[in-house]
Parts: structure tokens; C-alpha cells; sequence
């Protein structure tokens, strides 16, 4: 890794296209600051070998990071055990994550435990008019939707990931 510009995944899990947004929002700073990025869905990435550091995000669901994220976690958690990576959670729907810093939920504390990972921050969410799912319409019809997500705070997020890749070469 170290001498050369590496690879950096930001991969998802998302629902209705909040999480998507953060993650490209996070690797748009990455490449701002020269490093080579994709972002994809966390269900479409087959190999590992072209990364050499990871962000892994999931949108929050009744407690539990989106499937797609956690199944992403499961299945290539030897090969983001060898490599700098980092977690980020999209979830409440109102202004707590601007506030304070909201612990990662059960299951992602104990991924970062056993992966070594480097960090995790919880964003807020976005849940909007035609947002899929019953739950989903449930949150909208008792009118607590909305636009929490902090693109100030995602990006500068972002931008510490960014020194720390620099510094070490990747």
C-alpha cells in the first residue's frame, strides 16, 4: 500500500437513496483530495483485491444497519480486517446527530471490534415523500420525515478519512 496511490471503496446500503447520497457526497471529498474512489451499492461488489482502504455506511432500520451492510460485512470481513477502514450510520430522522455524537448501534459496534476498524460516525437521515416500504409510510403519515443529513458534517467527516489515507500512502 504504502508509495503508491491506492483504491478506496465507499460502499452502501440503503434503501431509498439517502445512504447513496451521503456515500458519494464521502467519496467526492476523497477524490477532491487525490485518491481514486468508488462508490457502489455494498450488494454489488464482488471482490476486495482492487481496495486498499474501505467505508462501509448503512442506512438505520428499527435498530440494525441495512441488511445490504451488514451482509457486506459478513461476507468480506477477512480481507476489511487487513485494511484501513471506516463505518458511517444514516439514521434518525431529527436533528441528534448534529448535536452529539450517537454511538454506532450493537451490531456495527461489534464489526468495528472484531475488524479493527478505524471509526464510525451516525449521520441523520433523510426519509421523503415516496419513500418505499410500509414503515416508511407509517414514519411520513405521522409526520416525522424530513431531511436530517449535515453535508458540513459529512464532509468534513470525509476529509479527516482523507488525511489519514494521505499520511499513510495509501
Amino acid at each position: 500500500m504504502t508509495g503508491r496511490t491506492g483504491k478506496v471503496l465507499v460502499a452502501y446500503g440503503t434503501t431509498n437513496g439517502s445512504t447513496a447520497q451521503i456515500a458519494e457526497a464521502v467519496a467526492d471529498v476523497l477524490r477532491k483530495d487525490g485518491l481514486t474512489v468508488e462508490a457502489l451499492p455494498a450488494r454489488s461488489v464482488t471482490s476486495m483485491s482492487p481496495y486498499d482502504a474501505v467505508v462501509v455506511g448503512g442506512g438505520l432500520y428499527a435498530g440494525r444497519w441495512h441488511k445490504d451492510a451488514r451482509r457486506f460485512v459478513r461476507r468480506h470481513g477477512r480481507t476489511l480486517a487487513e485494511r484501513p477502514l471506516w463505518f458511517f450510520s444514516s439514521g434518525p430522522l431529527d436533528a441528534s446527530a448534529a448535536e452529539r455524537d450517537i454511538p454506532p448501534v450493537p451490531g456495527v459496534r461489534k464489526a468495528m471490534t472484531e475488524l479493527d476498524a478505524n471509526g464510525h460516525v451516525t449521520f441523520g437521515g433523510c426519509l421523503e415523500e415516496g419513500a418505499k416500504g410500509w414503515v416508511a409510510g407509517m414514519i411520513l403519515r405521522s409526520g416525522k420525515g424530513g431531511d436530517f443529513r449535515d453535508f458540513t458534517q459529512i464532509e468534513a467527516w470525509a476529509g479527516r478519512i482523507a488525511g489519514e489515507l494521505t499520511e499513510r500512502g495509501t
